[in-house]
């Protein structure tokens, strides 16, 4: 007995219907890559492309589909969201809160959200609240969407610029020497 192992068979040499199968799926191959670059011309010289029965992004779409798709390109969610927060900030902090204090505006950069409160009593009451408020506007925009709230307190009145103000001056006191 002889421990003779088979020799490997060699693979089929293709035959003449499978090599033409082989060349008739290259050709199509060829003529559909040739079809798909005339289509893309006739396309251009056309005036770009056509809209079809498919949806594609060119198609008409709702408003607030628009408005959610430019929000999105542009990076605007979370100054949109801060700006959702001012509309309900009775909601947010108490309808009590919400009558003494008001939402200013938002520093996205710093991402600080700066109050103005009527009195001095209430700004006081709102600093001693603004970590709760903090937590709770970032619970509802996001983490870290507000790091921080700056609270004024009441302005006083507004300067009233005369017709005889020079650029520049810093009020009435700088005349005097």
């Amino acid at each position: 007995m002889t421990n003779e192992e088979p020799a490997p068979k060699k693979a089929a040499e293709p035959s003449g219907v499978d090599l033409a199968r082989v060349a008739l799926r290259a050709a199509k191959e060829q003529a559909r890559a040739r079809g798909d670059a005339a289509q893309q011309k006739k396309q251009a010289r056309r005036g770009g492309l056509r809209s079809g029965a498919r949806a594609d992004g060119r198609d008409p779409m709702a408003l607030g589909a628009a408005i959610n798709r430019l929000l999105t390109e542009r990076g605007w969610e979370t100054p949109a969201a801060v700006g959702g927060v001012m509309g309900r900030w009775p909601q947010i902090v108490g309808e009590d809160v919400a009558k003494h204090c008001e939402p200013e505006k938002y520093d996205e950069d710093e991402r600080v959200l700066v109050v103005r409160c009527d009195s001095t009593a209430w700004a006081t009451n709102l600093r001693l609240l603004a970590p709760t408020l903090v937590a709770r506007l970032n619970e509802d925009l996001g983490h870290g969407a507000v790091k921080m709230i700056k609270v004024n307190g009441p302005g006083g009145p507004a300067r009233r610029y005369g017709p005889l103000r020079a650029p520049g001056s810093t009020g009435p006191g700088d005349t005097y020497g």
